[in-house]
């Protein structure tokens, strides 16, 4: 399974899944849709509403990644549970975190 995020100059660009209400903030993994993409799955205890799951996914891949909160921002997906996310800062540094981050065994999406 390929990995769901793509390497710039400045950093990385990350496909992600989101799940709003899900008891607490955290990295599930990663999960393939059924249309064959790769997505971060991730979950935070905010409502989808008012952006508020928005800033806690934000949140927590800036803290996950050891990124200052600044270096994350929202590309795409505002109002949808799949978004892309944009994280500033050393490519390759980035990439190795998000690997240890998600080292489980890959579930397949129903």
């Amino acid at each position: 399974m390929k990995e769901p995020w793509r390497y710039s100059a400045t950093g990385i660009s990350v496909a992600i899944r989101v799940t709003p209400r899900g008891g607490r903030d955290d990295i599930d993994g990663i999960e393939q849709l059924a249309d064959g993409r790769s997505v971060l799955k991730v979950r935070v205890r905010a409502i989808a509403d008012g952006g508020e799951a928005n800033r806690a996914v934000l949140g927590l891949l800036a803290k996950s990644l050891g990124v200052p909160k600044a270096s994350v921002r929202l590309v795409s997906g505002a109002t949808s549970r799949l978004k892309q996310i944009a994280v500033d800062g050393d490519p390759v540094r980035l990439g190795e975190a998000l690997r240890r981050l998600t080292s489980s065994e890959p579930k397949e999406s129903k």
